[in-house]
């Protein structure tokens, strides 16, 4: 539509702009051409309600189909899975005449204990960025803008609307705004959404540095800044910050407060009026509704996309796929009552739900097999645990094998609140090792939000299938890759430990008295156990295939001092098509920083058939090697040697090669106030410095010192240059050639 005429609107007019008419729309002012805008909560579906309105998914919703949330992509590793997402949620929003689909969110997995870890993609920013992008493109060129949320550091519900998250800017800038940054210029989101939550005491929507000063002034950002629904307390200081519309609206008091704020100079007009455009800018997403969707296809659409994002963790004896003309026992009320998406205020009412059981004796019929069902524990009946158990190791004795559907229902996991234990609910578990004990074969089915521990049971069974939650197609798509019809290829997203006790926030998390420290700094994941040799259950990108990938031929080759390409050629060596995800990690000690013992910098999913190979190239650009610099003050690549490693997972390298970047020359700036070690290690004063330090010491002081130069240098490595030149007695005149050695 043609971009509304603001010149002639009053303060009061502007300022009615800035906030939301009700709870899901904002205001229109029809003087100046500016419509209502429609918002309303995503991201893997459209959760537009017609009655009530709430934020928690209390209420109900139009129906609308319910694709994999982001745990479950995150795992299909796929950019291509994101973006068909991305782009059948924007046409089912613009047929609904919604403006902006809030989502996707990119916040990191810094525990797993995190309630809203569903909606998340991954533990890596890199692999979070890249499925998030792939899913604002598309779903912005159907129509409706999408709002990346939550800026920033939000990564817990305990506490989420207080608590100030204490983080160093390394660990901000490595880990906790580079999928946000990579989204904002690879994807031009129409809105970023700031957290409820403060950082390092300010609270995100009133945090001036980070909406303004990295989000706009460093990463380019022209869209338009809301908040999170309830999380402005000070409308004026938000706005001076950098967020343009609150939402939702209220009694009118944050406008009257911004008009009084301008009139009583505490506020520049100027800002009102840059938000107001950006605001403006917000209705090029309204356009004319497409036409009506064709449900059907979207239906077959969420069940092809969940096939990518299963992982089979587990595969002894070659229990899965199963077999032809098979006795197999399914147990489990989440074969009949499936768990496919989290709760609270992403919660989709789905056009129809595919249940596991139904999918699996539809195939089974097709195979010659047979279907025996018992529910095996009731999700709301605790009392008759005992029965089901019974009934369900009847079952499992006469079958060949047993299909068990486990996992977590919303009462253990959702929007709100954390977890507090990584278990399965005892009832579940005792029913895996009681059916394991009598079953020939027994495969563990797993639908949950969030990782649960494996350790109870996982010696117990032959086979794991990590469902997550796969949206409204996901019992359709489990029976697919149970017999074979589909073959998996989902990768993990995010480490699963031994106990939750080896996980690097364990200590911090979820904070106390108001403040959660990342105390783990850039050590997140993946990144802390391999550095410090932690075993895991499943390491980051684990994940198994009903075929076999060999990778061969690696080369890595520099394209500039700071840059890099790989190159490599897989082979499908085994008998049937799949999916392989080529991961390349880049580990180095290059620099002053410590630096995980590998990263994520590539990766690429390629289907191939049995015998099929195919060479691939991949960039790795200077952010693959680079470590952020917080005394420069940005993106420094250490000159020195780095390790191109080709995984199979964070943890198995199949192979790697070396290159030796010629990196960043920096050239400190040295003082008086410097220390000796920086002196010493001074890439220009450096080598000069001990000859030029001596010979300015007093000639009967000279010798006595040279001798002992190692052992004092060691001493003294952290005093301040004017320090050392007082205890060895330097005379003054001695200090100005010391200073001259800086210049190259």
């Amino acid at each position: 539509m043609t971009r509304p005429d603001l010149t002639s609107l009053t303060l009061e007019q502007k300022a009615s702009l800035l906030s939301g008419r009700d709870f899901w729309t904002t205001k229109p002012l029809d003087a100046a051409g500016v419509p209502s805008l429609v918002l309303t909560d995503g991201p893997h579906g459209i959760r537009l309600q017609a009655g009530v309105s709430d934020h928690l998914g209390l209420n109900e919703s139009v129906p609308a189909t319910c694709f994999p949330p982001a745990v479950a992509v995150g795992s299909s590793w796929n950019p291509e899975v994101a973006g068909k997402l991305g782009a059948a949620v924007g046409r089912e929003g613009r047929a609904l005449g919604v403006h902006v689909i809030l989502g996707p969110g990119v916040n990191i997995k810094r525990s797993p204990l995190g309630g809203r870890n569903f909606e998340y993609y991954s533990e890596d920013p890199l692999l979070s960025g890249v499925l998030a992008s792939a899913h604002v493109r598309a779903m912005q060129a159907e129509g409706p803008g999408a709002s990346v949320k939550h800026f920033a550091a939000n990564n817990q519900e305990t506490n989420r609307m207080q608590v100030s998250a204490e983080v160093d800017e390394r660990t901000l800038r490595e880990i906790y705004l580079p999928a946000f940054e990579h989204v904002v210029k690879e994807a031009r989101p129409a809105t970023v959404m700031s957290a409820y939550n403060r950082l390092n005491g300010v609270p995100a929507s009133e945090h001036h540095w980070l909406l303004t000063d990295v989000l706009r002034s460093e990463w380019g950002f022209e869209g338009l800044v809301v908040s999170d629904w309830g999380g402005v307390t000070n409308r004026v200081a938000a706005l001076a910050a950098g967020l343009d519309l609150e939402m939702p609206g209220h009694d009118g008091s944050s406008d009257a407060a911004i008009v009084a704020a301008v009139r009583n100079g505490e506020l520049s007009e100027q800002v009102v009026n840059d938000s107001v455009d950006r605001v403006a800018a917000l209705t090029r997403h309204v356009v004319p509704q497409g036409s009506a969707v064709d449900l059907n296809a979207h239906r077959l659409l969420a069940q092809e996309l969940a096939t990518e994002c299963a992982v089979l963790l587990k595969n002894e004896q070659q229990t899965l796929p199963l077999l032809p003309a098979s006795r197999v026992a399914v147990v489990g009320a989440f074969a009949i009552l499936p768990r496919f998406q989290g709760g609270g205020s992403s919660h989709i009412h789905p056009t129809f739900v595919d249940t596991p059981l139904e999918a699996m004796t539809a195939l089974a019929v097709q195979g010659g097999s047979s279907i025996t069902f018992a529910e095996g524990f009731s999700l709301d009946e605790p009392d008759r645990e005992d029965v089901l158990r019974d009934e369900a190791l009847a079952v499992a004795r006469a079958a060949d094998v047993t299909v068990i559907f486990a996992g977590l229902s919303e009462r253990e996991e959702s929007e709100g609140f954390d977890r507090e234990t990584l278990d399965l609910p005892p009832a579940q578990v005792s029913l895996i090792r009681a059916v394991a004990a009598v079953s020939s074969r027994t495969i563990v089915v797993l639908s949950n939000g969030g990782m649960v521990s494996l350790e109870a049971w996982h010696d117990d069974v032959e086979a794991i299938l990590e469902g997550w939650l796969l949206g409204q197609g996901g019992g359709r798509a489990l029976a697919d890759l149970l017999f074979g019809v589909q073959n998996p290829s989902g990768h993990l997203a995010e480490s699963l430990p031994l106990r939750l006790q080896d996980n690097p926030s364990f200590l911090n998390f979820p904070g106390e008295q108001g403040q959660v420290r990342y105390g783990e700094g850039v050590m997140v994941g993946y990144r802390h156990y391999e550095t410090v040799d932690r075993p895991v259950r499943y390491p980051f990108g684990h994940g198994l295939s009903y075929t076999t990938f060999d990778t061969h031929d690696v080369q890595a080759t520099a394209t500039g001092d700071d840059s890099a390409v790989v190159s490599l050629t897989v082979t499908n060596s085994g008998s049937r098509a799949g999916k392989h995800v080529v991961q390349v990690y880049v580990a180095t000690s290059a620099g002053p920083v410590r630096r995980p013992a590998r990263e994520l910098r590539a990766f690429q999913k390629i289907a191939l058939e049995p015998g099929e190979s195919r060479t691939l190239t991949l960039d790795l650009n200077r952010r693959a090697f680079a470590y952020y610099d917080v005394p420069l003050g940005r993106w420094v690549v250490a000159p020195g040697e780095y390790h191109v490693q080709i995984g199979a997972n964070a943890h198995d390298v199949l192979t790697e090669t070396t290159l030796t970047l010629a990196g960043d020359t920096i050239i400190p700036l040295l003082t008086l106030d410097s220390t000796l070690d920086e002196w010493l290690n001074h890439p220009v004063a450096g080598p000069r410095f001990t000859g030029a330090l001596l010979a300015g010491i007093p000639e009967e002081q000279r010798q006595q010192v040279s001798q002992n130069a190692d052992e004092l240098f060691r001493l003294a490595a952290s005093m301040r240059l004017r320090n050392v030149a007082m205890f060895l007695n330097l005379p003054e005149a001695a200090l100005t050639p010391l200073l001259a050695l800086t210049e190259a």
